[in-house]
């Protein structure tokens, strides 16, 4: 009986740590982020239900806090892997396996992070996937993947800030996108709604550097910038400065790193919300005076 209600709780767990590629601590978004990574490629979804087993899994077998576990904390950088090496690469052996270790790897520079209270966000998974993109272009080549060289029905509207949603985990379809939305407004509406106007804004910064229409439009632009908003959305007046400022930096280190050829990943999220936070800690200690 005990081994039953154990199963449901782990798939729970898997669920939360697939939500928490957006920050979402919830199965039901977990479930809908699947159901949209499926729609856009079967191998995807497969990469990421293996890769979340795996990083969930190695935290158990190393003995990470329990709570944390629970809370998908091991599972997020971990998904990302697994979405992004079929994403690249075609669905080989070599892929498969990088995905387990890269996974697995992730889960443990998770883990050094947390220990050191230091919020890197998606930083292991961007760590990790540099890494094999590098070991598989120079030292190991492994074939790259049709779905970069595929094109997809696009047109500038809505669907421009949806897909802003589907590209934090390599979708491009509008339907991920708008699955994906749902699966954040259900757990936290109001941060679905500060990262859809996140989306836009990131979108509008961009068309001001004369970035090719068709990048903007399939949201490459947009989906930094729908972490940003995540991170930093609540009720509070300052808020949506906060927001403001960190899509800002995201969508100049986007265009910066996008200038050099650089593999961007969610990069320009992490830092420019390490910028963000940093100047909300100092404006919040030597600005606002208390009352």
């Amino acid at each position: 009986m005990e081994q039953i209600t154990q199963k449901p709780a782990f798939v729970h767990t898997l669920l939360k740590g697939v939500g928490q590629i957006m920050l979402q601590e919830n199965s039901f978004t977990g479930l809908l982020f699947l159901i949209g990574i499926f729609y856009g490629s079967v191998p995807m979804g497969i990469g990421a239900i293996l890769s979340v087993c795996c990083g969930t899994m190695t935290a158990k077998i190393l003995k990470y806090n329990h709570d944390e576990i629970k809370q998908g904390l091991y599972g997020f950088s971990a998904a990302l892997v697994g979405v992004a090496l079929p994403f690249y690469f075609e669905p080989v052996i070599a892929t498969w396996v990088a995905v387990v270790i890269g996974s697995a790897l992730a889960t443990i520079i998770q883990h050094f992070f947390i220990v050191k209270k230091i919020p890197v966000y998606t930083l292991p998974f961007i760590l990790v996937t540099w890494l094999v993109l590098y070991i598989f272009h120079q030292v190991y080549p492994v074939p790259v993947s049709t779905l970069l060289t595929s094109h997809t029905s696009i047109g500038y509207n809505f669907a421009a800030a949806a897909r802003g949603f589907g590209q934090v985990i390599f979708q491009g379809a509008l339907f991920s996108g708008i699955v994906f939305f749902i699966g954040v407004f259900v757990n936290t509406p109001i941060a679905a709604l500060y990262a859809l106007a996140a989306s836009v804004l990131g979108a509008l910064l961009a068309t001001c550097f004369s970035i090719p229409t068709d990048t903007i439009e399939m949201g490459l632009f947009g989906y930094n910038a729908v972490l940003c908003a995540i991170v930093f959305a609540g009720t509070d007046k300052m808020d949506g400065i906060w927001v403001f400022l960190a899509t800002t930096f995201a969508v100049a280190i986007a265009l910066f790193m996008s200038t050099y050829s650089l593999t961007q990943l969610t990069f320009p999220f992490v830092a420019a919300t390490w910028i963000t936070l940093t100047i909300k800690h100092f404006s919040l200690k030597y600005v606002v005076k208390p009352a």
